[in-house]
């Protein structure tokens, strides 16, 4: 049992939240029918603690008050829907009340729902009982009410008053009683709530019940409804000058408007309307408006023809087919051509699925494929980036890949099976250089690992003893499955010949290898 939260609890909490909503999210999305009925708040929620998570992975912190201060910035700007941004708020409201500390007890739990409470309720323009507000305030309250100081009880209270307050949901919103549902993003909460419990005790499972009421058929037909207003408006804003003025403009546009900080200048923006360029010139008049995204919410429904794809980035013929044929929708990087945001984009909306796992297959290529998992994601389409940075890498991580397993399990599994996977690469020197290993000259055959040159081959270069002692070295680090893509500038029979000097050297490793084809390598190897 944990008597105080420490940055290190703080990411087990972020993560947990995470591996919670993707698996509750198509249940909540199921649930979703206020302020409008497009069956994305799991979606929304989900995409914006990934956001939360992701900053914090990016910038880690050895205090609380730093970690969550992470996680809201992160929240704030990677914020989707309305859930989204009231979430952020929720993190927002910890990290105010936890600056600069490096632990929390269970009395600054208590304080920090509370703030989060005010500030999510401010960040909303009309705030209506029987939502995600009611059920924080509830815990609030109880976190108050808590007579004890301990950690775990005051998180446990605001738990079991979370609950309570959502199972009263129906109750309180005429619509989720038609529909016979509890609201969405209150569900959504308690998971984080919840999930924060589970890590207070030192749980394994959380123990809020997963089963959610679930819409008769005719109830569900009614989803992905509008409330009168066709298209939902989001953007980031950078130097707000006045939030009330901008606030009380979009009401006068649209309903469902949120405008919410992260404490440091950046806010986000929310409102669904009729007239687009009306809400984004609100923005342009308080501020500087960026990262624009439209819903039209007609163009929410059966959007997707299937719920997940994998796309692969590949260069070389061979190993265009290798991954096709391994079930990945393929970008094709050619000679001479690198491809665009436009050319991924157009890859991912191929594919056809709600959610998308993309291995980019090269170190230089993430900026490209942020932009375009940015992009992506505001049409609604989840991306998730696995850092693959060789071919042998994604061939690795596909290897695993199980559509039937749930989402985020599936991805933690492809990203734990590339980042054991060792990369090395044969290479000719194309001009003279100095290495960590001595100087090249054009024409060595250069062997790397992991991306840094641990061998030279003096030109003429024997390619097939250089890349022999190349794979010996990899695998003196243990590994038992060698995979070899055979480049373009490759001896033929590469594969079997190194297969035949493994057998003496390391009998315990397997050999696989196949035609890559790639443009100015001798092959790419991977060790496992």
């Amino acid at each position: 049992m944990l008597q105080a939260l420490d940055a290190d609890a703080v990411r087990r909490w972020a993560a947990a939240v995470v591996r919670a909503l993707d698996a509750d999210r198509e249940a909540i999305d199921r649930i979703n029918v206020f302020p409008v009925a497009d069956g994305d708040t799991g979606t929304n929620l989900l995409h914006t603690m990934r956001s939360a998570l992701d900053a914090l992975v990016r910038d880690p912190a050895d205090a609380v008050g730093t970690a969550v201060s992470a996680l809201a910035k992160g929240a704030v700007a990677g914020a989707r829907g309305n859930s989204g941004v009231i979430l952020s708020q929720v993190l927002r409201g910890l990290a105010e009340s936890w600056e600069g500390a490096r632990t929390v007890s269970g009395a600054a739990l208590r304080s920090a729902l509370r703030r989060a409470d005010e500030l999510a309720t401010a960040a909303v323009s009309k705030p209506a009982v029987g939502t995600v507000l009611s059920v924080l305030t509830a815990a609030a309250d109880a976190a108050e009410d808590c007579g004890s100081d301990l950690l775990d009880e005051v998180a446990t209270a605001a738990v079991k008053a979370a609950a309570q307050a959502l199972a009263d949901t129906p109750r309180q919103l005429a619509v989720l009683a038609e529909r016979g549902v509890v609201d969405a993003g209150g569900r959504g909460l308690l998971v984080l709530l919840d999930s924060l419990a589970m890590v207070v005790a030192e749980r394994v499972e959380r123990d809020v019940e997963h089963d959610l009421p679930l819409m008769s058929a005719a109830k569900a037909a009614l989803v992905h409804e509008s409330s009168g207003f066709e298209y939902e408006v989001m953007y980031l804003l950078d130097g707000l000058a006045d939030e009330p003025v901008l606030r009380d403009r979009l009401a006068e546009l649209g309903d469902s408007v949120v405008v919410a900080g992260d404490g440091h200048g950046l806010w986000s923006v929310h409102v669904h309307c009729d007239d687009i360029g009306a809400a984004i010139e609100a923005g342009i008049e308080n501020g500087r408006p960026h990262r624009i995204t439209v819903t039209r919410f007609a163009d929410q429904k059966a959007r997707f023809e299937r719920d997940r794809a994998v796309v692969a980035i590949v260069a070389g013929d061979g190993a265009a087919e290798l991954f096709r044929a391994e079930g990945a929708t393929v970008l094709e990087r050619r000679p001479g051509r690198e491809p665009a945001v436009t050319d991924l984009l157009d890859v991912l909306a191929e594919t056809g699925a709600a959610q998308v796992v993309v291995l980019p297959n090269d170190s230089t290529l993430a900026g490209l494929v942020a932009e375009a998992a940015e992009r992506a994601e505001g049409d609604g389409r989840d991306v998730v980036v696995v850092p693959t940075v060789s071919p042998v890498q994604g061939l690795a991580a596909l290897a695993v890949h199980d559509p039937s397993r749930r989402s985020g399990d599936d991805v933690v599994a492809m990203a734990e099976a590339a980042a054991a996977t060792r990369r090395g690469e044969l290479v000719i020197a194309r001009r003279e250089a100095i290495t960590w290993v001595g100087r090249c000259q054009p024409g060595d055959a250069l062997g790397l690992i992991d991306g840094e040159v641990v061998l030279i081959e003096p030109a003429p270069a024997d390619l097939v003893a250089a890349a022999c002692r190349l794979v010996d070295r990899m695998l003196d680090a243990g590994g038992e499955l060698v995979t070899v893509f055979a480049g373009a500038d490759a001896p033929a029979g590469l594969d079997e010949e190194l297969g035949r000097h493994l057998r003496l050297s390391h009998p315990e490793a397997e050999v696989t290898g196949y035609p890559g084809g790639q443009a100015e390598t001798v092959a790419l190897i991977g060790v496992e």
